[in-house]
């Protein structure tokens, strides 16, 4: 399998849907009674959140010097 990069970026941006998702979701089956302005702003602060994490990674990615990944062991 190919190796990507980790994007921090990403990982929170999906977290923040797989949150408002199950959020949703057992509000829908009666399990838990979401409050629902709470739930429609979680989705921007957490596009916002992602984009000041992606600004972050990018400018500390440009002012660090780029070294070679270590060799992978045998498989």
């Amino acid at each position: 399998m190919k190796r990507h990069r980790f994007e921090p970026a990403r990982l929170i941006a999906g977290l923040t849907a797989l949150a408002i998702g199950s959020g949703y979701g057992l509000d829908a089956l009666g399990l838990w009674q979401a409050p629902g302005h709470w739930l429609f702003l979680a989705l921007p602060a957490g596009l916002i959140l992602s984009g000041i994490t992606a600004v972050v990674r990018a400018t500390t990615r440009r002012n660090t010097p780029h070294t070679a990944p270590p060799p992978l062991p045998p498989t």
